[in-house]
C-alpha cells in the first residue's frame, strides 16, 4: 500500500490541475526535470538534440572565460532559478525554470538552490518540443520578473533574437543570422559571432 502511495505522489504534477508552488516542487521525488511556470507544471520531453547541447557547450566556454574575476557567474541546467513576484517563501513562489543558461551579476541572489531573483540574462535554444514554452511561457515570466536580457537562438534556423527589458517591457531586436555578431548590453563584453557558433553543427 505504501509503495502505491508513493507512486501516485510522483504522478500527482502531471495529472492534477492544481497551482503548484516551490514548497510543493521540493516536495516531489522525480527524476525527470521539470519547471513551474505561474503554477503549472512543464515537463521535458525528451533529452536535448545533439545540436543544442553543442551550443550550450560553445556559449558557457564564451562565458566562463569572460567572466572570470568577476562577480557574475554563467549556470546550465539544471539550475533552478525560482522566480518571486512578491514574497520570497517557498509556498509563495510558483515559478521554477531551467534556463538553458543564465547569467547572475548579482552574488546576493545565488544559494546552494540556486538562484532567487531575475539572472542578468537568460539564453534559451530552441528545440522542435519546447518552442511554445519558450516564446510564449517563459517571455512572459522572464519580462515580468525583470530580467534583464532574454536571448533565443534557433539552431536550425542559425538564428538569434534578444529581447531587452527596457521600463518594464521587453524590446525586440533585429533577427540576427550568420555573419553577424551579437553583444549584450547587461554582461560586460559579452559578445556572439553566429558564425561561429553555428559552424559545424551539421
Amino acid at each position: 500500500m505504501e509503495a502505491e502511495e508513493n507512486n501516485f505522489n510522483v504522478e500527482e504534477p502531471f495529472t492534477s490541475y492544481g497551482r503548484y508552488s516551490y514548497a510543493d516542487y521540493l516536495s516531489w521525488d522525480i527524476e525527470e526535470m521539470v519547471e513551474l511556470i505561474k503554477g503549472k507544471v512543464f515537463k521535458q520531453a525528451a533529452a536535448p538534440r545533439r545540436k543544442h547541447q553543442e551550443i550550450v557547450t560553445r556559449v558557457l566556454t564564451t562565458l566562463h572565460v569572460l567572466v572570470k574575476g568577476s562577480s557574475c557567474r554563467a549556470y546550465t541546467a539544471p539550475f533552478d532559478v525560482r522566480l518571486p513576484l512578491r514574497s520570497k517563501k517557498d509556498e509563495d513562489i510558483f515559478t521554477v525554470v531551467q534556463p538553458d543558461i543564465c547569467v547572475v551579476c548579482d552574488p546576493e541572489k545565488l544559494d546552494d538552490a540556486g538562484c532567487l531573483g531575475a539572472p542578468d540574462l537568460i539564453m534559451e535554444i530552441l528545440s522542435p518540443g519546447n518552442k511554445k514554452k519558450d516564446l510564449q511561457n517563459k517571455y512572459e515570466v522572464y519580462e515580468e520578473s525583470g530580467v534583464k536580457e532574454y536571448w533565443i537562438i534557433h539552431p536550425e534556423e542559425r538564428m538569434l533574437m534578444k529581447y531587452t527589458l527596457t521600463e518594464e517591457k521587453y524590446i525586440a531586436s533585429k533577427l540576427f543570422t550568420s555573419g553577424e555578431v551579437v553583444a549584450s548590453v547587461c554582461v560586460e563584453g559579452f559578445q556572439l559571432d553566429l558564425d561561429e557558433l553555428f559552424k559545424n553543427l551539421d
